[in-house]
């Protein structure tokens, strides 16, 4: 008959629930694989698969405390702010391209268009929503979810479960959340520089002619112009997401050693 102690079995089920926890915690802040359309059941069985092959590979006994106990507790809470802050790292790029779309539609006039947006269940400008599912297909084109899953695994190479003592991590995801105001005006910035030129060429106009109905004639004006400046910058959108993949591996590596303390 076979006998197991409490040592054993606390060993056993900790190989496989750390990791548990940091997978999971990237599925449900990743803006790809925390989307609505992904139902819980099928992120929680691919988090399980991934947790078996995990744990199959690990090389260490992830901890030694028992798993219900204070140390044990924080050990879990640790993994899963790992996972999250993961996710969270991939979502700050994907806001950072929304926010172009909210700038864009606000100089063209478009603020007031809005279109419920199933993937974050609130009502979206149409140009931010455009911008978003453009970013969400370039993504899936480029490998961006191979790449996540890249890094979510290389991070239990160069962080083993269990050995998270390091808290200026959270400081180096705060001082990294400034990509997306730097991603929303660099995107965005064709498209209001054009409108900015056509504004003050709208204005030049109504100064020279007082007659002339600003709102009849600025408002198509600023329209088509601005759709053509963001026609013409969509092509950039590719290479931009390209590098951003890249930028998301190097910070995660430095992210996952700042949990670290190194």
């Amino acid at each position: 008959m076979f006998e197991f102690t409490d040592a054993q079995m606390n060993a056993w089920l900790s190989l496989f629930w750390l990791p548990f926890l940091r997978i999971f915690g990237v599925f449900l802040t990743d803006p790809v694989f925390s989307m609505r359309v992904i139902s819980m059941r099928v992120r929680v069985s691919f988090t399980i698969l991934l947790s078996v092959l995990v744990a199959s590979q690990l090389a260490t006994v992830p901890m030694t405390v028992p798993l219900v106990s204070p140390q044990g507790i924080l050990l879990a809470v640790r993994e899963l702010l790992i996972g999250l802050s993961l996710g969270y790292l991939m979502r700050l790029i994907f806001t950072g391209i929304e926010l172009a779309g909210h700038l864009v539609g606000l100089q063209m006039g478009l603020g007031f268009a809005t279109l419920y947006d199933p993937l974050h269940s609130t009502n979206t400008p149409v140009l931010a929503q455009f911008y978003s599912l453009m970013t969400l297909l370039i993504f899936l084109s480029l490998d961006g979810h191979l790449v996540v899953l890249r890094a979510l695994m290389e991070s239990f190479v160069t962080l083993p479960p269990g050995d998270s003592h390091g808290v200026q991590a959270l400081q180096v995801l705060t001082n990294y959340a400034s990509t997306i105001f730097r991603t929303g005006v660099m995107l965005s910035l064709p498209v209001l520089a054009a409108l900015l030129i056509t504004n003050l060429a709208i204005g030049v106009m109504t100064r020279a002619a007082p007659q002339l109905n600003v709102f009849a004639v600025g408002f198509p004006l600023t329209l088509g112009i601005g759709l053509v400046a963001m026609y013409l910058s969509l092509p950039y959108l590719a290479p931009f997401m390209d590098h951003m993949l890249g930028e998301f591996t190097r910070m995660s590596l430095l992210l996952v050693k700042a949990w670290g303390g190194r």
